[in-house]
């Protein structure tokens, strides 16, 4: 039976969290003309261009990263915004910052402002996790891996940035030195890095 009743498009729009694309909607089997006359109605929400979520929600904790999220599903969230996110960084970041890799075409979007940094293979695709933010799932490079990878970039973004993230992480409740090396060997910056890292671990 096709899931046409506001109540089952409700339920259907539940059991994904609350948001879904319009094209999830209608592989369901939601005739288009009740998923607009929902939102026409008040009884779906439009979240950005393709995606709705249920009225009522609490109001959106990262807006501009869920956003991201849904309009550049291959990005990963990374560098100084990636910092912001885990309390790394005293920037504000006025954009948000994504991973793409090499060779892959990112949409272009008018908001929220995003600036695109192109990874390796081997770069990209390690060391993020899944975290969900106001009901989307949005990739976010771990801790250890941010810091790396501001190092990669610290003449795009400043060696400041890169130098107080690591100062940050080190003092962190949890830091994992193994990992960050790791992940400093996997982005070629090893070498930069260690003078500082060897000196912060010094400091009293």
């Amino acid at each position: 039976m096709r899931p046409n009743t506001y109540e089952s498009v409700r339920a259907l729009f539940a059991d994904h969290g609350g948001i879904m694309s319009t094209r999830q909607v209608l592989d369901a089997g939601v005739h288009p003309e009740t998923l607009y006359r929902m939102r026409d109605l008040g009884l779906l929400e439009k979240v950005t261009r393709g995606w709705y979520r249920l009225p009522g929600l609490p109001p959106p904790a990262a807006p501009d990263l869920a956003e991201t999220a849904l309009r550049i599903p291959t990005g990963v969230i990374c560098l100084v915004s990636a910092l912001s996110f885990h309390n790394l960084t005293s920037q504000i970041p006025y954009m948000v910052y994504v991973a793409a890799p090499h060779g892959r075409k990112v949409p272009k979007i008018d908001y929220p402002p995003v600036r695109v940094f192109w990874f390796s293979q081997a770069t990209y695709s390690e060391g993020f996790d899944i975290h969900v933010l106001d009901g989307v799932r949005v990739p976010i490079y771990v801790p250890p891996k941010t810091v790396a990878d501001c190092f990669k970039f610290r003449n795009r973004i400043g060696l400041d940035i890169a130098v107080e993230g690591l100062r940050m992480y080190l003092r962190s409740a949890n830091p994992k030195v193994d990992e960050l090396i790791h992940y400093s060997r996997l982005c070629s910056v090893y070498n930069i890095m260690r003078p500082y890292l060897e000196t912060i671990l010094e400091e009293p």
